[in-house]
């Protein structure tokens, strides 16, 4: 994307984005009630290395990172994939649903604030207000989820660490944009990653290698489905926006991870959404627009669109 250009294709990718991740939960909880949890996530994130790869290659964006850039990749890889991985799976079966999708629902303040201190970026009164809001929309969606909220646990402190880690990977992604193609950074981190999750998974997980034969053509037809669109293109995809439009713009759409988890819940698990949780929709949507900047952009196309010599202007 060329500086001056409107990124109103890429929030739309976005969107797509957290849709894919939305869905993906739904797609995990079968998943790992079929395999184990850790070794699949590992051949998962793998398989999602192989794919963006491929990718790199067949558009020609292929290299080898210079000794700079592997720190980078690195240290991206530590906190993007095996740290935020490992706590993340590892927190969720110590706490309940409501705990954690309240902790996870603060990434996007987590990653503004982080963006401030090692990036000195600002945040606009619309910006923060969206983030408000956003957090607000996640809250009455989690709570009103059925499960009441629980005291601090060990299992709180694991969720926290992995959206911290997470969050802080995107300040890591920002720093090196300049120089190396987040597109090929991904592909790096995911590999990298999913090794370590992989010899994780041999302690962990001793017996993961004979757990993950056996199955169904249905069930692999869904680890591939989720290894594809959302771990290898949902990464590439989000982490090229982060290199984009700087990461508190982008975290802000993580808010929209709740509405389609729940759309995809109620479609394939049969659960039901309150209307208390279409309130939560609402004001996620809006601190998405607030927040990420897209109704700034969208009313400048506008006006482009009705004064075609602005265009010229840029």
């Amino acid at each position: 994307m060329q500086k001056g250009k409107t990124p109103v294709t890429l929030y739309l990718l976005l969107v797509l984005v957290m849709a894919s991740w939305g869905l993906n939960v739904t797609a995990t909880k079968i998943l790992v009630a079929h395999f184990p949890p850790i070794t699949m996530t590992a051949f998962r994130i793998f398989t999602a290395a192989i794919v963006v790869f491929i990718f790199l290659i067949a558009i020609g964006k292929f290299r080898l990172p210079t000794r700079r850039e592997l720190g980078y990749i690195v240290a991206g890889s530590l906190f993007n994939i095996f740290i935020h991985h490992y706590f993340l799976a590892s927190g969720l079966t110590m706490t309940s649903g409501t705990n954690g999708g309240l902790i996870l629902g603060i990434g996007p303040v987590l990653t503004a604030i982080l963006a401030v201190i090692f990036l000195r970026e600002a945040i606009s009164a619309g910006q923060l207000i969206g983030l408000v809001a956003g957090l607000l929309g996640v809250s009455i969606v989690v709570l009103t989820g059925g499960q009441g909220l629980s005291g601090i646990s060990l299992g709180d402190i694991y969720v926290f660490i992995a959206i911290l880690s997470q969050c802080f990977s995107f300040i890591i992604i920002k720093r090196i944009a300049g120089t190396l193609d987040t597109r090929l950074m991904t592909a790096y981190m995911l590999l990298i990653g999913s090794v370590l999750l992989f010899f994780t998974s041999l302690i962990k997980e001793p017996d993961g290698l004979a757990q993950m034969s056996g199955h169904s053509v249905l069930m692999w037809a869904l680890f591939l489905v989720s290894a594809i669109c959302a771990t290898a293109f949902g990464n590439l995809i989000y982490n090229f926006a982060v290199g984009q439009i700087g990461p508190s713009k982008t975290a802000i759409f993580m808010n929209l991870n709740p509405f389609f988890s729940l759309i995809g819940a109620a479609l394939f698990l049969n659960e039901q959404i309150s209307w208390m949780q279409i309130l939560g929709f609402i004001l996620i949507i809006i601190g998405v627009v607030l927040g990420s900047g897209a109704l700034t952009e969208l009313l400048r196309t506008r006006n482009k669109v009705r004064d075609p010599e602005k265009i010229l202007d840029e």
